[in-house]
Order: C-alpha cells, then sequence, then structure tokens
C-alpha cells in the first residue's frame, strides 16, 4: 500500500507537513525554532510508535496503566548528516496492576514484531530500552 505525506516551506526553516489524510505537523530548526526539528520528529516518532503497542498490549492483558512516558536519549555521529547511532529508550510505566512480565512482553512485542519505526531505525543505529515500573 502507499502512503504520501507533503511537506510545504512557510519561512526560514519552519516547515507544515501534511499527511495524506489532511493532518498537519509544524517544523522547525535553529536557535529560535518554534517547533522540534525533523530529526526530533523521529525521535518523538520512535516513541510514540512503540507506547502505541505497549498501551494496547498490556491492555489486552486486562492491566491498566495509570501513566506512561518514554524518555529518549540518543547520540549523533560527529559528522554530517549526523545520523543518530545509537538511541536509549526508557520506558516508564506507573500502575497498581502492573507486574514485570507483562511490561517486558509489551516492550519486547512491539521492539521485535510491530513497531515500524523500531524496525526501521535498528536497521541504521544501536537501539536498547529499559523500564522502569512504578505501582
Amino acid at each position: 500500500m502507499t502512503k504520501t505525506a507533503s511537506v510545504e516551506w512557510i519561512e526560514g526553516f519552519k516547515l507544515k507537513g501534511t499527511t495524506e489524510n489532511g493532518l498537519t505537523v509544524l517544523m522547525d530548526s535553529g536557535e529560535n525554532a518554534s517547533a522540534a526539528s525533523p530529526a526530533q520528529l523521529l525521535l518523538q516518532a520512535l516513541a510514540g510508535c512503540t507506547m502505541m503497542d505497549c498501551a494496547l498490549i498490556v491492555g489486552k492483558s486486562r492491566k491498566k496503566i495509570d501513566k506512561f512516558w518514554i524518555d529518549i536519549t540518543a547520540e549523533e555521529a560527529p559528522e554530517h548528516p549526523k545520523v543518530y547511532t545509537r538511541i536509549h529508550l526508557t520506558y516508564n510505566f506507573i500502575g497498581r496492576e502492573l507486574e514485570p512480565e507483562v511490561i517486558e512482553r509489551a516492550i519486547k512485542l512491539s521492539e521485535e514484531k510491530y513497531c515500524r519505526v523500531h524496525a526501521m531505525l535498528h536497521k541504521s543505529a544501536e537501539l536498547t530500552s529499559s523500564y522502569n515500573l512504578n505501582k
């Protein structure tokens, strides 16, 4: 299936991306940026993709997540194009019903099977993860 998107230049480094169904996102770069850069959005896309998977998998386990976020650290190559060489995701879960086995299974399934962003980035960067679980 073919997907489409477009990006429109606004001014300076400010851009507006539009998906095939009309949803938009602003991008910007530089000292006075008013939005995330395309490279920053790539990290957010990775976190968002795997978070959606994990939330769905944990939900199918009939467990309730009270709060969930991912912190990301990434190392860039020193030379241009300054690709990300290492990316680490720290999954943070809060929930009285959550058990380590459920969290570990959700993360593993997302990273190894379902998250397409992870699958694409895995080919060019070292991806690692850890998690914190607080009840």
